[in-house]
């Protein structure tokens, strides 16, 4: 019997893209593609997500970029520029689960310091009835060890679960923690995807 839906943060509940930064920035949509391709890369700021600071990482990726110092600074002084808003249709859904009586977690790849900024901006963080960040954690997914640190915090059973995620590799990683996983595309896609699962929700719900 699924009881708990646990969900990722960025491109799930919450619309991050260092475009929205950069395009901006440089002016040239061009010129941000590329650095955000071969400067601040996304395996770049996965060191961030994992625990590292951002003042050492920006401090390490100026060392070796220093031609584009600035544009590197600008990653974590205007961030909050990364972020678009809450995903359409979300929040909606999330009050949907609850309604059922469902539980519902987050489990996100997040640096410590900017999920700070947003968690209290946003009430879809509220709804949630627990979270693990991976950035507070010193750990991240798709690693085994923060699936289960989510699994124990709250003392859920991985087969009551249902994890929803926008990246294959996270996804797989648990599944084979033993959570069911829902590729994420978009509200309505999820939505009908639980209500697959969940066979005896009435249609005014899911």
């Amino acid at each position: 019997m699924l009881k708990n839906i646990i969900f990722d943060f960025g491109a799930v509940l919450i619309d991050w893209n260092p475009h929205y930064l950069y395009d901006t920035y440089f002016g040239d949509v061009e010129k941000s593609t590329w650095f955000l391709n071969n400067i601040c890369q996304s395996e770049w700021n996965a060191q961030m997500d994992a625990g590292k600071t951002f003042a050492q990482g920006i401090d390490e990726l100026t060392q070796q970029h220093p031609e584009w110092t600035e544009a590197i600074a600008v990653y974590r002084s205007r961030w909050i520029e990364m972020i678009g808003g809450e995903i359409p249709g979300m929040n909606v859904l999330l009050d949907d689960l609850k309604a059922r009586g469902l539980k519902l977690y987050g489990l996100s790849n997040w640096a410590a310091e900017t999920f700070d900024e947003v968690e209290s901006k946003y009430d879809i963080f509220k709804k949630l009835d627990g979270m693990v960040i991976s950035g507070r954690e010193k750990m991240a997914k798709p690693n085994a060890e923060i699936y289960h640190r989510l699994l124990q915090r709250y003392n859920l059973n991985p087969s009551e679960c249902v994890f929803i995620d926008d990246s294959e590799a996270n996804i797989k990683g648990g599944e084979a923690c033993g959570i069911i996983g829902i590729r994420f595309e978009n509200a309505e896609q999820v939505r009908q995807a639980l209500f697959r699962l969940l066979e005896n929700a009435p249609h005014n719900l899911l």
